[in-house]
């Protein structure tokens, strides 16, 4: 190789490891499935949704029967299932109960809990709701349908105070008015596996939650050791402070490996 050919070979790898050098790195995770809780269904996430799809992630959203822990957790891998991954998987309220158990897939390389629930291997939600009562104790003031399989719902009247105190009175009338009711079974059901155990887990705690007390919520995320985000919000936290909740699952996605 002559003088010049091999100078200019020199030039032309260092000007490629430069530019390697300066690529912006890549996420290590790009598809998110998020997992609504009980007692609403997936619309309220469309803002979350929009920040997400804007910053280049791909995102699906499930729409849980509520009928029972196992149709959740099966309506949620079938989610997973369509994911190229590595998928980042986030459960609000009762979804948190829902996301420990299909965490466990190979893809799910993360976990983040909004104001949600987060039971060991053979806890189910209703034990966690136990440990603390949530204030205005709203699951007390929640009504059963007169169903032999009973399905809980908070009355539309309610819903307002209970729910979502920061949001506007028109909005929290959309989410009363959309709202899914949960099978008391699923309440019930324990998980068979813990998956917080062995995948990182991020956390949102909602300091004004009238649902799932911020003391169990507190409690339940040093016990998993997640990396915790407290936020002043309701339990509806993902339709009032959207912007909040994408930026920790967009973190979680980020540090996913």
């Amino acid at each position: 190789m002559s003088a010049l050919r091999k100078n200019f070979a020199i030039a032309l790898m260092i000007a490629m490891s430069g530019t390697m050098a300066h690529a912006e790195p890549k996420l290590a995770a790009k598809d998110i499935v998020i997992v609504h809780g009980a007692l609403v269904d997936g619309s309220g996430w469309r803002a979350v949704y929009d920040i997400l799809s804007k910053d280049g992630f791909h995102v699906t959203i499930v729409q849980e029967p509520l009928t029972g822990l196992t149709e959740d957790i099966e309506a949620t891998k079938r989610a997973i299932d369509q994911q190229k991954g590595p998928v980042v998987l986030v459960g609000h309220s009762y979804g948190g109960s829902v996301i420990t158990d299909a965490g466990a897939d190979p893809k799910v390389s993360a976990l983040v809990y909004v104001a949600a629930l987060q039971p060991d291997a053979g806890e189910a939600s209703a034990q966690l709701l136990s440990k603390f009562a949530a204030p205005n104790d709203a699951m007390r003031k929640a009504t059963n349908r007169a169903t032999p399989d009973k399905y809980f719902f908070i009355p539309p009247a309610r819903f307002h105070e209970t729910y979502a105190a920061d949001l506007s009175a028109s909005d929290a009338q959309f989410l009363a008015d959309s709202q899914q009711q949960l099978a008391e079974k699923a309440l019930g059901a324990p998980v068979s596996v813990a998956a917080w155990r062995t995948k990182p887990n991020y956390a949102i705690l909602t300091t004004q939650d009238r649902v799932v007390s911020p003391q169990l919520q507190r409690w339940m995320y040093q016990r998993s050791g997640a990396k915790v985000t407290e936020v002043s919000a309701s339990h509806a936290v993902f339709f009032s402070q959207p912007a909040a909740v994408a930026r920790v699952i967009e973190a979680a996605a980020e540090q996913a490996n």
